[in-house]
């Protein structure tokens, strides 16, 4: 059965598709499954092994491009799917698998998509709590119960890219390996300070270890800052890659972090795709919804009554979900004297 898979455009989205990915791969007889997704993701369905291709949707977000939408469409229909399953809620999400004319066309209901769907689901929050329940929900009968356990992401690693990697970029220092992920793109309400990260690299530092910031070009003014309240005595053993890896490259040196400390983000969803040990800290969001999905992973979050309120700036302008969240509480996890 020839599966298209229209992918989310948020990495952590992306890492939490491959569940359903590895599921179709398991119980589809002779599943041939194709990812369709945008640039900024699409690098992580090239690590998920049971794809077997990927396809670049070429639209901006919240691009319209109607005519360009129908032609790349009519392009697609003569791969000949059978199925395609619907990740994103957007009405614009489900044109190109109609227009397309598949036969089948799976996915939630969302802005008015009776038409473009025709086995289309009405979602229970109730029943299905995580994303990753909604995302395997939609590759199985409706109403049928998850899989126990259920399939966790597993991507790829490229230890041959990793080691040229980590030679270009000098990353050859001794000592265990601190990956730190300050960033967040969804807003400053999910970013624990840069002071409480600087506590943290200070301390792993000074007992012989060294300390990775990962990020994009965005998040240098955080890695920046973290490194601004280091001692001078310790930042050596500091190496900030914000802005200096994409994102198969940071997938791949995560891989070689002993451990790692991350706000909820994609670059802790992509720790947990490579099976290290992750600390998640959680402030404005929930990890009842898109907690860390590894067994090594732990979740700090104080739980305060303002808290989750979902929004990307504290509405009450004092954060102290994460301001309050002490860096020791992390030390403790890491299991470093304190």
């Amino acid at each position: 059965m020839k599966i298209l898979l229209v992918a989310p455009s948020w990495v952590g989205d992306m890492v939490m598709a491959h569940s359903l990915v590895r599921r179709l791969a398991s119980t589809v007889p002779a599943a041939d499954i194709d990812v369709l997704a945008p640039p900024a993701s699409r690098p992580l369905a090239l690590r998920m092994a049971e794809v077997s291709d990927t396809i670049e949707f070429p639209f901006a977000h919240g691009e319209l491009a109607w005519r360009r939408r129908r032609a790349f469409a009519r392009d697609l229909r003569a791969r000949a799917y059978d199925w395609a399953i619907v990740l994103p809620n957007s009405l614009k999400s489900a044109l190109v698998p109609w227009w397309a004319r598949i036969p089948r066309r799976t996915g939630w209901l969302g802005e008015q998509r009776y038409v473009l769907l025709n086995d289309y689901r009405r979602l229970d929050p109730q029943a299905y709590p995580l994303m990753i329940d909604r995302f395997l929900a939609l590759g199985m009968a409706p109403g049928a119960a998850l899989p126990v356990p259920r399939p966790m992401p597993q991507l790829q690693v490229d230890q041959e890219a990793a080691a040229t990697a980590r030679q270009h970029l000098g990353l050859v220092g001794k000592g265990p390996v601190l990956g730190l992920c300050p960033g967040a793109e969804f807003g400053p309400a999910k970013r624990w300070p840069p002071g409480h990260f600087a506590t943290v690299a200070s301390h792993w530092v000074s007992h012989g270890g060294q300390v990775w910031l990962f990020g994009g070009p965005a998040d240098r003014s955080a890695t920046e800052a973290i490194l601004a309240a280091i001692p001078e005595e310790a930042r050596g053993g500091v190496h900030d890659l914000a802005g200096r890896t994409g994102l198969t490259e940071a997938l791949d040196l995560l891989s070689c972090c002993d451990q790692v400390v991350s706000n909820d983000s994609g670059l802790m969803h992509l720790a947990c795709a490579v099976r290290r040990p992750v600390i998640a800290l959680f402030g404005s969001t929930s990890p009842a919804f898109t907690p860390p999905l590894g067994d090594e992973a732990q979740v700090l979050s104080l739980n305060l009554d303002c808290s989750p309120c979902f929004q990307r700036e504290c509405p009450l302008g004092h954060l102290n979900c994460l301001r309050q969240l002490d860096p020791v509480m992390v030390l403790e996890r890491l299991k470093v004297p304190v």
